[in-house]
């Protein structure tokens, strides 16, 4: 492939990647008037507030639970830190919505908690109050469960590359831990933290099944209700595109804090800072605030749909799940390869031709990790259904054949959208493999007369195999995961396991839907073990030896012996 013909395939990959948002906010333009103003004095403000609801407490609570593990495992001595430094990632393998069907089976009125209660006590259904988890406080707790393990994650690798010089210069300036961590070690990590949350605000605003299950009336819920309830195309696309604004901002925010984000170590040192030993109640409370996440957020919700998927007998293995399972695997395998190849493409063509115009190419191919699956969808339908009936309309009339619905009607536009959704993922993973290769590298291929497509053969790809592995994992998993661009994309009979819980779900068939939610739980917790591994594996060592004096009562032990 010549130079000009990969920038042509280049700048034609990431201009497909803008079609939905170009396609929703011209549908969202060209309706009328009247659509806008109906939705501004009806659903809009109801909208509105859900939304701004959810993000507020969602992202309160991410970043609280996510930073506080953090450091507690990063920095601090109690039992069982090691095994919780694995734990705590693990809640990022529910949906959301799975969460919501496990706690819904055990929290309503028929449930095993208030059923337990009425016998202990004897009340009758009216004699007590039970706080509702089908609201918007119980969307936003199934939320922050699975989605603190973002701002987790960050804040963790950050803690971890922390020098531990100026934790230990305000230790000697007699400030306690706690003292030490608010004036040194979070400010330091504040960028992580915030880009943590971001990505948790992101995911709160895409969220579908979980607030659609609850009841809660947000911009993702009322697309779907306006594209399928009430049939108002126009409707639909303007809500998607409001959605879409919302997404928009938060990228913005996210690309200003990440360029705020630089720092510089003060000093060579990348040892680990020796961990602060926890004595008494504060070991119990630290056990406590790692082991409360990880017991809602993955213990109890596996328990509760393991005994579900058992009470409903249901068998994963015949040929209807099986059915289920192979849908699943075959759209999501296709788009893992696809969207890989795409990120391949364009952050190759950043590698070998660095330039301002790649790094914008790059941009625009990952902004789909922003924007909704419902907007995607809605972006997406609408110029490939116009596609499909104006080639349909031109073979008719001059062929006498149909060729009904190519596009829009076929797994292309699902592949497509899942594709546009997770490419973010993708070029994570390949940058990630690609920043490890030395530009000297390239260099010496080039001098041995191996040009681009050969240098990433024999040279890049076998260096990078296990990035891009992790990168197809990751998007595999995240497709099968996804319902809402699912659920309006998919053709005729063509169920995969979200669709199928997502259905069983709604027509309050809970225990059913648990068999498909645990097989999307198991998928699930693939890439979350690598990615654990992954971090473990660069912590740096600590010199056990370094010995620093406290000013105050301790001036006279070494740091090691005060943190233990």
């Amino acid at each position: 492939m010549g130079r000009y013909s990969f920038k042509a395939a280049v700048g034609l990959f990431a201009g497909l990647c803008l079609v939905p948002i170009v396609a929703v906010a011209i549908s969202a333009f060209t309706g009328t008037f009247d659509t806008w103003t109906g939705l501004a004095t009806t659903v809009m403000p109801r909208f509105i507030w859900a939304t701004a609801q959810l993000i507020f407490f969602v992202g309160i609570g991410s970043a609280v639970i996510g930073t506080a593990t953090a450091w507690l495992v990063t920095t601090c001595q109690f039992p069982g830190r090691r095994l919780f430094e694995f734990l705590l990632a693990l809640p990022l393998a529910f949906p959301a919505y799975v969460l919501a069907y496990a706690y819904t089976d055990l929290l309503d009125h028929p449930g095993a908690v208030q059923s337990l209660l009425r016998d202990v006590t004897g009340w009758g259904p009216r004699d007590y109050w039970f706080p509702e988890v089908r609201s918007l406080g119980g969307a936003a707790l199934m939320l922050i469960f699975v989605l603190y393990p973002y701002v987790y994650l960050l804040a963790r690798a950050a803690f971890l590359r922390q020098s531990p010089t100026a934790y230990f210069a305000a230790r000697t300036l007699g400030h306690k831990p706690w003292s030490a961590f608010l004036r040194v070690s979070l400010p330091v990590a504040r960028p992580a933290i915030a880009g943590g949350v971001i990505l948790v605000l992101m995911e709160t605003v895409a969220d579908f099944g979980t607030v659609a299950h609850f009841g809660v009336q947000t911009f993702a819920t009322g697309i779907y209700q306006a594209w399928f309830s009430m049939g108002d195309r126009a409707a639909a696309a303007q809500l998607a595109f409001c959605l879409l604004l919302v997404a928009l901002f938060l990228v913005f925010l996210e690309k200003a804090q990440r360029g705020a984000a630089k720092h510089h170590e003060a000093g060579k040192r990348v040892e680990a800072m020796a961990p602060h030993k926890l004595n008494g109640w504060r070991s119990g409370v630290a056990f406590l605030i790692c082991l409360t996440p990880i017991l809602f957020g993955f213990l109890i919700p596996v328990i509760v749909l393991a005994q579900m998927a058992v009470e409903s007998g249901q068998n994963p293995f015949t040929s209807r799940y099986v059915h289920f399972i192979s849908n699943s695997l075959i759209v999501s395998s296709i788009a893992a390869v696809f969207t890989v190849l795409g990120a391949v493409l364009v952050g190759y063509w950043a590698r070998l031709y660095p330039s301002r115009r790649a790094e914008k190419a790059k941009m625009l191919a990952g902004l789909g990790y922003a924007i909704p699956g419902g907007v995607i969808a809605v972006g997406l339908l609408v110029p490939m259904a116009a596609f499909d009936n104006a080639l349909d309309a031109y073979l008719r009339e001059n062929f006498d054949v149909s060729s009904g619905l190519l596009l829009s009607g076929s797994i292309i536009i699902l592949i497509f959208a899942y594709a546009v959704r997770f490419m973010a993922a993708a070029l994570s993973a390949f940058d990630t493999g690609m920043s490890a290769i030395k530009p000297n590298v390239d260099a010496v291929s080039r001098s041995l007369g191996a040009n681009g497509m050969r240098m990433f053969l024999k040279v890049h790809l076998p260096l990078m195999r296990a990035s891009l592995l992790t990168g197809l994992l990751i998007v595999f998993v995240d497709t099968m995961k996804e319902l809402p661009a699912t659920l309006i994309l998919r053709p005729f009979n063509f169920d995969t396991l979200a669709v199928q819980a997502y259905r069983l779900a709604s027509d309050e068939r809970l225990a059913q839907a648990a068999v498909p939610s645990l097989i999307i739980v198991a998928f699930g917790l693939l890439p979350v073990i690598i990615l654990c591994f992954t971090i473990a594996g660069s912590r740096p060592r600590h010199h056990s030896e370094i010995s620093l004096p406290i000013v105050g009562k301790a001036n006279k032990k070494p740091a090691t012996e005060v943190a233990g």
